[in-house]
This record gives C-alpha cells, sequence and structure tokens, in this order.
C-alpha cells in the first residue's frame, strides 16, 4: 500500500504560479513511476503530467506543456507539480497518483494509488 497527500493547492490569478507537493508513505516510493491528473466540474479525470521511476522520463499534456513541471525528491518521497503560467482553464482538483510501472504511464486505470486531491482555483 501507498498512502498520497496532495498539498499546496489554493487561489491564483491568472499568470500566477502554484507548486503542488504530494507525500507519499508505505512502500517504496522510489518503486513507483507518478503521475498527476485533474478533474474540473462536469468533466473526467484527465492527465497532466508523468514521471518514470528509474529513468527519470517526463511526459506532459499538451494544455501544460511549456508550463508545468514534474519533479521528484526521491529522499523525502515526495512528487511535485510546478504550475506557471496559470489559466482559469487549469482550475480543478488535482491529484497525484502512483503506477507499479517503469514507463510513461498517461491512463488512469494504470495508477493503483491515489490522494484525496488538493483544489486550484485561477481566477481571470
Amino acid at each position: 500500500q501507498v498512502q498520497l497527500v496532495e498539498s499546496g493547492g489554493g487561489l491564483v490569478q491568472a499568470g500566477g504560479s502554484l507548486r503542488l507537493s504530494c507525500a507519499a508513505s508505505g512502500r517504496t516510493f522510489s518503486n513507483y513511476t507518478m503521475g498527476w491528473f485533474r478533474q474540473a466540474p462536469g468533466k473526467e479525470r484527465e492527465f497532466v503530467a508523468v514521471l518514470s521511476r528509474s529513468r527519470g522520463s517526463t511526459y506532459y499534456a499538451d494544455s501544460v506543456k511549456g508550463r508545468f513541471t514534474i519533479s521528484r525528491d526521491n529522499a523525502k518521497n515526495t512528487v511535485y507539480l510546478q504550475m506557471n503560467g496559470l489559466e482559469p482553464e487549469d482550475t480543478a482538483v488535482y491529484y497525484c497518483a502512483a503506477a507499479d510501472y517503469d514507463t510513461i504511464v498517461v491512463v488512469t486505470r494504470r495508477y493503483a494509488y491515489w490522494g484525496q486531491g488538493t483544489q486550484v482555483t485561477v481566477s481571470s
């Protein structure tokens, strides 16, 4: 079992920045590929970013490419999502998730563990 707890969400004006954190506990954090997803009201949960467990490969949704950066600190059992140039369309609940695959994973069903989510609201 892996427990994930997100933090760092909040209200920010368009063009602003936030850094989300996801603290993991339980099994060895470095064994998992970590992803960020988001879900806006009335919409399905969508992929945002992923960081593979060993090679450290990253992949981003087109909508956030160039604005968001995913990183991890295995010593702190934490994965981060740095979000710059935020837009009102980025408003959503953001979730981190852990997958037991050593590759890029973008589909929700491949992720076994999920956090409770943190709200990000971007005002125009």
